[in-house]
């Protein structure tokens, strides 16, 4: 195994997702608030958020088999270049097929492609650099993912403001080209194996061992992602709909400046993961699995003067920093948490289940995503002109879940 943090072909990983992630956070950031801006309403808003993440959640076990058998390579440079031929389709088809139809398909397909997309990448990183060296990859690769995040909304929505829709669409067009050409120049050790008979039979059977080594093997991975599926419910659909919405319907701003302030409001929220992605790099030798639950704990709390300002402040702008800052401290929390979770799942897991169990993990904790974010899109629609009740109600909860599963993950992991 390769004992070098910074070697080649782990640089190459690192630039090919800068770019491809970029095109990606750009695209999440204008389709939905371009769906937004044409009808206006939170509960279409959510919907079609909602059933946008279902292919994600289906295809991640897919890509987690995919990993594990193929090169990680040519999975990486296959998906980019199909996302920019989907990307080129829209471009196509807008204005001559219905809006929301058009825009809740292909939200569902860039989806998927990204489910399947990052196992491959997970997979790739104990393959490219030593095991003294993961908590440092990881947070590379989670810091590339939130300055990515970080520069796509921001300048995306500068372009947006200014010119429309399509631009944007061109230029992530662009990115995926880039980042599909500089991955054919990627060397991923790799090992074929040999297949268990069908498809369907190797396919289940990769499922089986994958679901067999997380509830039997190693619980307390099981236990970590019922945590994730709770606080995704609760805590991270609530910021998803909320957010964009609370900045371009609700809070008093201008209506072309509330386009640009929620450009600026992602930005910031990336840029609160990648302040995560740092501190888990700074302080990997001190960080322990076993305080990362007061974590959600603080991200959690946090909810609470976001809702405060929204009930007794009528001034715009004040609403608009406490709900940013607020989402920055949530970001940067549960990056450090998610960082942490990685890590373990990476060092306890075979090389040969890997791709798959973070397939899985990756599934679970999606599958609370769609159900969150079609449940805040009702409720803020319920709650017009009350929005602080829903953001209360998500720091509630999500506190009570952050609570107990910390004592839980205490006394499991105090054991291993």
């Amino acid at each position: 195994m390769n004992q070098k943090l910074f070697s080649k072909d782990f640089i190459l990983v690192v630039i090919g997702q800068i770019i491809s992630l970029f095109g990606n956070a750009a695209l999440r950031f204008a389709m939905p608030l371009y769906l937004l801006n044409e009808t206006g309403s939170s509960a279409v808003f959510g919907t079609v958020t909602a059933c946008a993440i279902i292919p994600a959640i289906l295809l991640s076990p897919v890509g987690g088999i995919v990993a594990d058998r193929v090169n990680k390579r040519n999975v990486m440079v296959i998906l980019d270049f199909f996302t920019a031929a989907l990307i080129l389709a829209f471009c196509v088809l807008m204005g001559g097929v219905n809006l929301v139809v058009l825009l809740t398909v292909t939200l569902m397909i860039l989806y998927g492609i990204a489910g399947a997309y990052q196992p491959s990448v997970q997979a790739s990183i104990p393959v490219l650099v030593g095991s003294d060296h993961m908590m440092e990859a990881n947070s590379i690769v989670n810091m590339i993912s939130s300055f990515s995040a970080l520069l796509g909304p921001v300048l995306g929505g500068i372009v947006y403001s200014a010119y429309g829709l399509k631009p944007v669409l061109l230029v992530c067009i662009a990115c995926f080209v880039i980042s599909a050409v500089m991955e054919i120049f990627i060397h991923i050790p790799f090992e074929k194996r040999a297949s268990e008979g069908s498809v369907w039979q190797t396919a289940r059977s990769d499922f089986g061992q994958s679901i067999r080594f997380i509830c039997k093997d190693m619980p307390v991975i099981g236990k970590a992602v019922l945590a994730v599926c709770g606080i995704n419910l609760f805590l991270s659909s609530m910021i998803n709909v909320g957010l964009p919405y609370l900045v371009t319907e609700v809070i008093d701003l201008d209506a072309a400046q509330a386009n640009q302030l929620y450009g600026f409001a992602e930005g910031i929220l990336a840029a609160g993961g990648l302040a995560g992605g740092v501190c888990a790099g700074v302080f990997a030798k001190k960080l322990s699995i076993r305080k990362a639950g007061m974590l959600i704990v603080i991200a959690a709390v946090c909810q609470f003067p976001i809702a405060v300002s929204l009930a007794v402040s009528s001034s715009g702008m004040v609403n608009y920093v406490m709900l940013t800052a607020g989402c920055f401290v949530v970001m940067t929390c549960c990056t450090v948490y998610t960082i942490l979770m990685m890590t373990f799942y990476q060092t306890v897991t075979p090389p040969h289940l890997l791709g798959k169990v973070v397939a899985v993990i990756i599934t679970v904790a999606m599958c609370a995503q769609p159900l969150g974010n079609a449940m805040y899109g009702v409720l803020f629609e319920l709650c017009k002109g009350f929005e602080y009740a829903v953001v209360l109600f998500a720091g509630v909860v999500s506190l009570g879940i952050a609570v107990v599963l910390r004592n839980i993950f205490k006394g499991v992991l105090s054991s291993l």
